[in-house]
């Protein structure tokens, strides 16, 4: 039932105001600008209204269909209901409070503004620090998938040693075995026979 209330709204409260507003906007006639603006003040406000009423009041029998016809009263030529509402309690509400009004929306920007400075800066700090993790994890990671190819080329070689192993690294290990090196005592003998 809420998809048979939205159709009619969405093209009665929405697309067919809308054009009327270009063409207004188009011809440059005030009478019709002020017109359509006066009903775009009044919808924002139902709308505003209605997202709270919607919660509370869904059950109310026939909720949807007043919603239909309160829009359809807004639009008429005949009732000018945006109209109406408008000169009778929004534009003298509106004007009673307008400083006030504009007071607490400059703090709110000046708010949204230093929040926003605040949340960025945390958010690029938070950013870096998860990059320079990132960035040594996965230099870590790197290093360990290298290190384990390193390893398995070793291996590799080693079990084909015998035919790709260079002679000249046989020649130094077979050296290194045949010519022992000669211990603490010998060689202090021999230092100590020199001295005399």
């Amino acid at each position: 039932f809420v998809v048979l209330f939205f159709f009619p709204r969405l093209i009665f409260g929405t697309l067919y105001p809308a054009y009327y507003s270009y063409k207004a906007v188009k011809s440059k006639d005030i009478k019709e600008y002020v017109k359509w603006m006066m009903y775009w003040i009044i919808f924002a406000l139902f709308t505003t209204a209605e997202t709270f009423t919607d919660i509370f009041l869904c059950w109310f029998p026939f909720y949807y269909e007043l919603k239909i016809a309160f829009v359809a009263w807004l639009l008429s030529p005949y009732t000018k209901g945006s109209s109406l509402l408008y000169r009778k309690f929004v534009h003298p509400t509106l004007s009673s409070k307008e400083k006030e009004i504009d007071d607490c929306l400059v703090q709110a920007k000046d708010r949204s503004y230093d929040a926003l400075v605040h949340f960025g800066k945390r958010g690029l700090n938070v950013a870096a620090t998860a990059a320079v993790m990132a960035a040594s994890k996965g230099q870590g990671a790197l290093s360990e998938r290298l290190r384990s190819f390193s390893m398995q080329d070793l291996s590799t070689i080693r079990g084909d040693s015998s035919s790709t192993v260079p002679p000249s690294v046989t020649v130094r290990t077979s050296s290194k075995q045949s010519h022992p090196k000669p211990s603490r005592s010998a060689s202090e003998g021999t230092g100590s026979s020199g001295k005399c």
